[in-house]
């Protein structure tokens, strides 16, 4: 048989190309006469650098960057130089690397937290010679609509007085103009796919700020406030931007990041698992299959909204193929996975142990392995 083997993380134990291979290995253990392709996967949320990084010809690169409250830190992309994939340069972004939630989960800032650190990345990888972008936007701690990222990139948010202004939503009070003739003409050439698997626009009551500005701090009264930031944005943006658009599906995810790739970048909103599907020329592989293995760490109700298993799963309906799944853990409301395109999916946990060793890398290769060799051998026994 044909088999492709496509998995998103274990996150806190194994790799994708890790579980991946595990797989692979186990059903060889039983078939060593299988033809088996592991591919690694990700949904284009947190995890999605480290689930990419195994890909031949990718490379980690580490930086200084500014923290969401404009602070130093450290953060890794990576760049893909591979030809057989893609016939440029890739640069693999998680916008959390600089401006995400963790980094500030002990101060959360809703009106002062800023993406300009993701412009940071954006910057050393066109240095670097990359034109072609993946940005996954996930997990975000702010606000800004992207303001901080863009005044990286060299677009002029003024006040009246022709000062720049703070690169947050706190600035944002203060806009008069924008000017966009100083972005970095180098970004003229580039391609930006931004995984984004949210749909909401950047203002009005599926917003962003009324939907995702609670979780990063915001009281009810600032959730009102940002939200006539973003108009205000919107606004602004259309002085100079003439078919601007607030209402266009992801425009408000990531505190409105998705509105700046979109309007300003013209960027590609879409599901990351397709992005990363598409990258990777996985439907070329899956077409020829005989069955496709998909999972990740935890499998529940949510899996089955733009996550790895799911979109790895439609893409093997399109062609009719028997789609199983492995993870960690599923939980009571795993089913509707089923109803996805995922035709059994079986969580490698046996006994009951802690979470804390079921996590261990041996412990979670040990049970991933058993597992797979269990649910081959009744497939060739039904053979």
């Amino acid at each position: 048989m044909n088999i492709a083997v496509l998995v998103d993380s274990f996150k806190g134990s194994l790799s994708s190309l890790e579980a991946g291979n595990i797989i692979k290995d186990s059903i060889l253990e039983i078939n060593d006469k299988e033809n088996i392709k592991v591919m690694p996967v990700a949904d284009g949320g947190e995890g999605m650098v480290e689930s990419l990084a195994d890909l031949k010809g990718a490379s980690e690169t580490e930086l200084v960057v500014k923290d969401p409250l404009l602070r130093n830190i450290k953060a890794k992309y990576i760049i893909l130089d591979n030809k057989n994939i893609h016939p440029e340069k890739v640069a693999i972004i998680e916008m959390s690397a600089a401006a995400g939630i963790t980094l500030i989960s002990d101060s959360l800032s809703p009106m002062e937290a800023s993406t300009y650190g993701v412009g940071d990345i954006i910057i050393d990888a066109l240095d670097r010679g990359v034109k072609s972008f993946i940005v996954g936007i996930g997990g975000s701690a702010t606000n800004d609509g992207g303001v901080g990222m863009l005044t990286r990139l060299g677009v002029d948010f003024l006040n009246d007085k022709g000062k720049k202004i703070h690169p947050s939503a706190l600035g944002i009070k203060e806009l008069d103009k924008i000017d966009i003739s100083n972005m970095d003409s180098r970004l003229n050439d580039c391609k930006f796919a931004v995984a984004c698997d949210v749909t909401n626009p950047l203002t009005g009551p599926n917003g962003s700020a009324h939907v995702f500005g609670p979780q990063k701090g915001a009281s009810p009264k600032q959730v009102e406030e940002i939200n006539d930031l973003h108009c205000k944005l919107y606004e602004k943006t259309r002085e100079i931007i003439n078919d601007a658009d607030s209402e266009y599906p992801g425009s408000g995810a990531a505190g409105g990041l998705g509105y700046a790739f979109k309007n300003y970048l013209d960027a590609e909103l879409s599901s990351g698992i397709k992005i990363i599907l598409d990258l990777l020329k996985a439907e070329d592989i899956i077409r020829e299959t005989d069955i496709v293995i998909t999972g990740e760490g935890r499998l529940d109700k949510q899996s089955a909204y733009g996550k790895t298993p799911i979109g790895v799963a439609k893409l093997a309906k399109k062609y009719g193929k028997t789609v199983i799944a492995f993870s960690g853990v599923a939980s009571n409301e795993a089913e509707v996975v089923n109803e996805e395109g995922i035709d059994a999916f079986f969580p490698i946990i046996g006994e009951v142990i802690e979470l804390k060793e079921a996590m261990d890398k041996e412990v979670a290769r040990e049970n991933l392995r058993r597992c797979v060799k269990q649910v081959f051998r009744l497939i060739y026994k039904i053979k």
